[in-house]
């Protein structure tokens, strides 16, 4: 059985192992690529049984230049880069990888939240740049500091991501809201979190945090007109997908005080263009989408990529898609 990994560097740049890949090729090869162009894909599958993706996308026509193909693993959460209607058309298994990375993505969720509010990096800087020796005074702040304890956290979507957050939060004595479309989750988790309508979720939240798919409903949910609706001063948070926002419409927020501060580490178009609205925004905050990148949340990935895979050989499904 050949194996191939289009764009293998982001889930492995050099620090783990591909072995657990290459175990199951049973006499085969496997070619492990850093990154494939589009142009690059059909050539590279060839007469492949196995495919491994991330980003790179896989369409109709790939499928139909690759008849030998029978499986596709996203090394991914999210599917949207493979044609799912095709796969399942022409008899390709497509796996995902879910819920690996809840706890470093609700991580940088917090770390976001204390840069706004502790500003860590700005005070570090200061002290390294001789501000604390030259001081009259034992301390000093460059900037306004807060508590989140008694703040209100608003979560828009209520998955294991989102419930995660909650009661982090929970634990760092936040008040928490959320919104989402099934509000008998909110009721089942056990957590003291309240159930809101959108309205209220932009109107009454310190912070809010985006924890929802994308989806034609999802899409620009954050946009001019949910924007007007929040907290003098409120903070947004996007860990999940970059098109949740309309990054005009946050840019102009933050540049008229509308919104307090934006913080992602996702974008709509990644990496990001050098036309973003985003870049060089006032009170924004932005990571090159690095909360899955903790090197224990990608050895999990791969191990259940390869668990993936081995299910399949085996005839069995897990974490099938198609």
């Amino acid at each position: 059985m050949d194996i191939v990994v289009l764009d293998g560097h982001g889930l492995n740049p050099g620090d783990l192992s591909w072995d657990g890949f290459k175990k199951l090729c049973s006499g085969g090869d496997i070619s492990i690529y850093d990154r494939t162009l589009p142009e690059q894909v059909v050539s590279r599958i060839g007469n492949s049984e196995v495919v491994f993706t991330n980003k790179t996308v896989l369409t109709d026509e790939i499928f139909a230049a690759c008849p030998s193909l029978r499986y596709v693993g996203i090394l991914a959460t999210g599917f949207n880069v493979v044609d799912t209607e095709s796969a399942s058309r022409r008899g390709i298994a497509v796996t995902n990888i879910p819920g690996y990375s809840t706890n470093a993505v609700v991580q940088h969720l917090f770390a976001l939240i204390f840069e706004r509010t502790n500003r860590v990096h700005v005070h570090n800087e200061s002290v390294m740049n001789g501000e604390w020796v030259s001081s009259p005074d034992f301390c000093y702040w460059k900037t306004p500091l807060a508590e989140i304890a008694g703040k209100t956290l608003g979560i828009f979507g209520f998955g294991s991501i989102g419930m995660k957050a909650a009661a982090v939060a929970l634990a760092f004595g936040m008040n928490v809201s959320a919104y989402t479309r099934t509000p008998a989750k909110i009721a089942d988790s056990g957590l003291n979190v309240k159930a809101v309508s959108l309205e209220e979720l932009f109107s009454e939240s310190d912070f809010i945090t985006l924890h929802a798919p994308l989806t034609n409903e999802t899409r620009c949910v954050v946009n001019s007109s949910t924007l007007s609706k929040m907290k003098p001063g409120a903070m947004l948070i996007n860990t999940a997908r970059g098109p949740l926002v309309d990054e005009k419409a946050v840019r102009e927020a933050l540049d008229s005080g509308v919104l307090g501060c934006y913080a992602a580490d996702v974008i709509s178009v990644e990496p990001m263009s050098a036309d973003n609205p985003l870049l060089g925004a006032p009170n924004c905050i932005l990571t090159p989408h690095i909360a899955w990148a903790p090197r224990e949340t990608r050895e999990r990935l791969m191990g259940i990529a390869v668990s993936n895979l081995e299910a399949f050989i085996r005839g069995e499904r897990l974490n099938r898609i198609v």
